[in-house]
């Protein structure tokens, strides 16, 4: 009976669901990995240990009910918001990159922790204006999301600062925004894109333009794009086989733990695998948008829908930029990608979806 108790008590609150896609998708990462690792057990191992540390921060989160995480939507956003200030002025510069800050004896990376923040914390303020919504209130909440977006733009880090606007939108997205206001912002957002070009720095524009034609420098920034779509064409309908991929073995595909390990999962496991993928993608993303329908309240399902498309845009983002039809622009392929950063950010949504399924049959009081 005791074991029975521990064993129930585990598996509360546990969506068996999401739960069996999210180790589907990285029961497959593990073996990319293992192959784009030149079959060195080493990093798979890792991986495997970031994996715990993952799963056990989704099951604390899990745990925690909707009308708890609200409570932690303003100080997250500020103390995220603090730490990006802290950043633009004292923090690591790497690669060229300014993204990274020591706190004690540690370092990381405060725009990882605003992919969550700004959402949780829009969810917030359209929770908190939910009967007398006008056009101010979003515009105050594109205000929310605009000034952290521009503090990781500027590190500069387009990647992240995607993701967090992406989510951002997601949210005041669900909230009602007009189509009127959306295509407006849009027609808007097309216009700013000439004196944006000019303010890219030129390693990004090289990106941009490499997108376009790749041929151009294929030795230098097309080399990433060329290799890749060689990579994923190869594969064919069923792939070379396990530990067979060949451009990946020779050394051809750059960052192939990472953000190309996609090239590695469609040259040895062809169409099929990729199909196998976008499926397990596409059924995580539904079952979260099922759970954010279900909601009972504002905030959860706002903030349930945009982490249900934030693993919609990973994805999307990733696949696109291995295929050719993105700009490369560093965004891991979900729960498949080495690492554990971006990991532990996944897990934690999930167990935020995990959370409000659990508590949808209770009222807010």
């Amino acid at each position: 009976m005791p074991v029975r108790r521990v064993a129930a008590r585990f598996v509360e609150g546990i969506d068996a669901t999401l739960l069996v896609l999210i180790l589907s998708l990285s029961a497959l990462g593990l073996l990319a990995l293992f192959s784009a690792s030149y079959e060195n057990p080493a990093r798979v191992v890792n991986q495997v240990l970031n994996l715990c540390v993952a799963f056990a921060a989704m099951w604390l989160v899990a745990q925690v009910p909707p009308q708890t995480l609200i409570r932690f939507a303003v100080p997250a956003y500020l103390i995220g918001l603090a730490l990006l200030v802290g950043v633009a002025v004292a923090g690591d510069v790497v690669n060229g990159a300014r993204r990274w800050l020591h706190v004690g004896v540690t370092r990381f990376q405060p725009s990882e922790m605003m992919k969550l923040a700004v959402p949780m914390m829009l969810a917030w303020y359209f929770h908190k204006r939910e009967t007398e919504l006008r056009l101010r209130d979003f515009a105050l909440g594109a205000l929310l999301f605009v000034v952290p977006l521009a503090l990781i733009a500027r590190q500069p880090d387009l990647g992240t600062a995607a993701l967090v606007g992406a989510t951002g939108f997601y949210v005041i997205f669900f909230a009602g925004i007009s189509w009127k206001v959306l295509g407006g912002v849009t027609a808007l957002g097309v216009a700013a894109l000439f004196p944006l070009w000019g303010m890219l720095h030129d390693y990004q524009r090289k990106r941009v333009l490499t997108l376009l034609d790749p041929t151009t420098d294929p030795l230098g920034a097309g080399y990433h794009i060329i290799q890749s779509t060689i990579a994923v064409g190869s594969g064919g309908l069923f792939g070379k086989g396990w530990l067979n991929g060949t451009q990946a073995h020779l050394e051809f595909i750059p960052e192939r733990h990472t953000d190309f390990i996609f090239a590695v999962f469609s040259e040895e496991f062809g169409l099929i695998g990729n199909s196998v993928l976008l499926v397990l993608y596409a059924l995580l993303v539904g079952r979260g948008l099922m759970i954010a329908a279900n909601a009972p309240t504002v905030f959860s399902r706002l903030f349930a829908g945009s982490i249900a498309l934030m693993f919609f845009t990973y994805a999307f983002v990733n696949m696109g930029m291995v295929s050719g039809i993105l700009p490369v622009v560093g965004v891991p392929l979900p729960f498949l990608s080495y690492g554990g950063t971006a990991l532990l950010t996944l897990f934690i949504g999930a167990g935020i979806l995990m959370s409000v399924n659990r508590h949808r049959k209770l009222v807010q009081t």
